[in-house]
């Protein structure tokens, strides 16, 4: 096993980063969390990536925070930390690459945030999602910013108010994730998926992107004035041109991105 927090490997225009200390838990610790958003802005120009996955070593997805980090420490150092933190999920969301997770394992704390931040989720029927916080006597509000946007707001509240667990079946039906699958299947549902992403042109995954989430934020006639303005730069730009044209002809687009 490689002493290696994050281990990065890359097939095609498919990028996994893979949490790697699986005897932590792989806890978001703030080596990890550096890490993590080296790798997220290092990426965000680089050509060759087009998705990316991020997985786990070991039984665990992420335990969240390292909890040696999170006592005898002053102020600064916990801001510090949660700063370090909401740095790695806004990468997330603000990069121009779709992320999916895979998850094949339990998912706590801010381990089920960084699920949650993830544009997209797929998990083992067996993996398992929880925010415990609140039964050690800390409740998870950071995790909670990402978790109450994908979750029904009683079933959040529930999962931050008890910390109990919920199943990756019911992580679909709250919203939580895509799909479960069984545990065998999930790192080849995983690179289907990114594999069926990738193939699409890159100009228009990055603009459709950002313009999701800033719409989400916005009220009804906002986001629409907001999203016929990108329909319009998104019809102007040559991917556009190409794909529409592809498709009347019969034939395979050939993106310039």
């Amino acid at each position: 096993m490689s002493n290696q927090l994050l281990l990065r490997t890359q097939v095609d225009g498919i990028l996994c980063l893979t949490l790697n200390n699986p005897d932590s838990r792989n806890s978001l610790s703030s080596h990890l969390l550096a890490e993590l958003k080296d790798s997220f802005d290092y990426i965000r120009d680089d050509p060759t990536v087009r998705v990316v996955v991020v997985r786990s070593e070991g039984p665990a997805f992420s335990s969240g925070h390292d909890l040696n980090e999170l006592v005898n420490r002053d102020t600064e150092s916990y801001s510090s930390l949660f700063a370090a933190c909401t740095s790695v999920m806004e990468a997330i969301r603000l990069s121009p690459k779709p992320v999916i997770a895979e998850v094949q394992g339990l998912a706590t704390a801010a381990g089920c945030q960084l699920v949650a931040t993830c544009d997209l989720a797929i998990a083992s029927e067996t993996a398992l999602f929880a925010t415990p916080g609140v039964q050690i006597g800390l409740f998870c509000t950071t995790p909670g910013v990402a978790v109450s946007r994908m979750v029904r707001t009683k079933k959040a509240m529930e999962m931050l108010l008890t910390g109990t667990p919920i199943t990756a079946n019911e992580a679909v039906e709250y919203g939580l994730i895509n799909r479960a699958v069984p545990g065998e299947k999930l790192k080849g549902e995983v690179e289907a998926l990114a594999r069926k992403i990738s193939n699409a042109s890159a100009y228009t995954v990055a603009l459709g992107k950002s313009a999701f989430y800033r719409q989400r934020e916005m009220d009804i006639p906002d986001a629409y004035e907001m999203a016929e303005k990108v329909m319009v730069e998104n019809l102007l730009s040559a991917d556009a041109h190409e794909g529409i044209t592809a498709f009347l002809e019969k034939r395979t687009p050939r993106w310039t991105t």
